[in-house]
C-alpha cells in the first residue's frame, strides 16, 4: 500500500511541476486535447498505462 501512495504522490509532484514551470504550455496542451476525438484519447491513455505497467515490471523485477 505504501508503494501505491508513493506512486500517487509522484504523479502529483510531476504534474504539479509541469503546471508550475510551464503554465502556458499546459494550457495549450489542454486546448488541443479538446479537439482530439475521445477514441484517440482513450487509445493514448491505454498505451501510456501499458507502457507504465511494463516499466514498473522491469524496474521491480
Amino acid at each position: 500500500m505504501r508503494d501505491l501512495w508513493t506512486a500517487l504522490a509522484l504523479v502529483l509532484v510531476i504534474e504539479g511541476a509541469l503546471y508550475a514551470l510551464f503554465p502556458e504550455g499546459m494550457k495549450r496542451v489542454a486546448a488541443r486535447a479538446v479537439l482530439v476525438p475521445p477514441q484517440a484519447l482513450r487509445l493514448a491513455g491505454l498505451a501510456a498505462a501499458c507502457i507504465g505497467v511494463v516499466l514498473v515490471w522491469i524496474v521491480r523485477r
